[in-house]
């Protein structure tokens, strides 16, 4: 098999197992490595097991080693596994798509750093939906500028362990960056009690978490006499994984650089 070398960590996750399906799947990729912790029951096993397709390449805990065979790791683990990886990539001279969200300023600031020397893809959500999305918000933020509340409600499954989630932090991103604002000081995290009219320059924030909700997102425009939203809802992780290795591919030959989906995308 011949293709661009792909390495998965979480393998065994529920996000692993989509990415490692979309990769079998593919006829221009190939698995080299699917990582996980020590410990985790399928290591030594076949990775094709973790989605009922047919794959000899083993579950391995040797992250290093895993990395090493890639020409790109996929990561959508937790912030402090990606920074690990992200220096292993690194010492390889190896490529990354990051999904992970939570990372904090110093994280983020390690990302930046190391795509001086290897080339990322580093975005909130890897859906192509998501980021047309994004596009939109860009549009008719500039549009309604005056005379609209804007409010940024989000909703994930209860495993989740961030809030608000990457995606909707990005929302609000777009949303201050078309409409001249800091996030950081104009964003409302929730509201409790008497807290007053609304402050019309602030950016709300609203988190869901229950049951197996994938993702549903809703930006709305709140008017006087009328309400504009704009939303995207995830049936499955699929378009997540579909995003991520659209993403490897962009990629491919690149040495270094800092980029998200919507340079993958041609969004710019």
């Amino acid at each position: 098999m011949s293709g661009m070398k792909i390495a998965v960590v979480g393998a065994t996750g529920r996000m692993g197992r989509m990415i490692i399906e979309t990769v079998l799947k593919d006829g221009a990729a190939e698995l080299v490595a699917a990582l996980d912790l020590p410990g985790n029951p399928m290591i030594g096993k076949p990775a094709g097991d973790l989605v009922g397709m047919p794959c000899d390449v083993p579950v391995t805990s040797d992250v290093e080693a895993g990395i090493a065979k890639a020409d790109c790791l996929i990561d959508f683990t937790r912030p402090e596994g990606t920074l690990e990886h992200l220096a292993l990539c690194r010492r390889h001279k190896v490529g990354m798509v990051i999904g992970t969200t939570g990372l904090d300023d110093e994280g983020k600031q390690c990302v930046a750093d190391a795509a001086q020397e290897i080339p990322v893809v580093f975005a909130p959500n890897m859906s192509v939906g998501v980021n047309v999305v994004f596009k939109l918000l860009d549009m008719a933020s500039r549009i309604l500028e005056q005379g609209y509340d804007i409010e940024i409600v989000e909703a994930h499954h209860k495993l989740k362990v961030d809030a608000p989630s990457g995606t909707a932090l990005r929302m609000g991103e777009v949303i201050a960056s078309a409409l001249g604002r800091d996030l950081k000081k104009c964003a409302v995290y929730g509201r409790e009690g008497v807290t007053g009219e609304r402050d019309p320059s602030t950016i709300g924030f609203s988190t869901v978490r229950g049951g197996d909700i994938v993702g549903d997102h809703t930006v709305m425009y709140c008017g006087i006499g009328e309400r504009v939203e704009i939303s995207h809802k995830a049936g499955s992780r699929m378009p997540y994984a579909q995003g991520s290795l659209r993403a490897a591919r962009f990629l491919a030959g690149k040495q270094n650089g800092l980029f998200d989906m919507q340079d993958v995308l041609g969004l710019r």
